[in-house]
């Protein structure tokens, strides 16, 4: 079976960053990430999704954090140094991206906004994460990822 390349894929060859490649069954609609990590067979807190806020500066933030978490608006505000932070509509997701919902990655943004990812990826051996596209997910090391796009790890989930 030929493996599709996604964008996100080919800028990881590009940075000779190693990552394995998973993909999963789906329909039209984007799954949610803890039946995606179920259908991969994989620990829901090494699976992260990526979600996209717009601070009340107007300037727009990407925070990447495990399936099952919520995003804690207070944290993910004061990891950026916001007064305060709201999640993007889905319908800005493609035109502020060149992602769609369920295909969102933090690799190949459209423009190079600032990337916060929860901290609990120093902790763990592999992160998974969008691949750019629905039903497509790469796992790599966190700190790949980290250094790849420009990072910072903070505590972003509600406790």
């Amino acid at each position: 079976m030929s493996q599709v390349k996604t964008n996100v894929m080919r800028i990881l060859e590009q940075h000779k960053i190693e990552y394995k490649a998973h993909a999963y069954p789906h329909g039209k609609d984007a799954v949610d990430g803890v039946t995606v990590a179920n259908l991969l067979n994989q620990n829901p807190d090494h699976v992260f999704k990526t979600l996209v806020a717009r601070g009340k500066t107007g300037q727009i933030y990407v925070f990447v954090i495990p399936v099952a978490e919520e995003l804690d608006l207070k944290k993910a505000a004061k990891s950026v140094s916001e007064k305060s932070i709201e999640l993007t509509a889905v319908k800005e997701l493609l035109n502020l991206t060149g992602y769609i919902r369920g295909g969102c990655s933090p690799v190949g943004l459209k423009k190079p906004y600032k990337i916060t990812i929860h901290e609990t990826a120093n902790n763990i051996p592999t992160i998974m994460v969008s691949a750019g596209k629905i039903g497509m997910q790469i796992e790599l090391n966190p700190l790949d990822l980290i250094k790849l796009v420009n990072a910072n790890t903070a505590d972003l989930i509600c406790k």
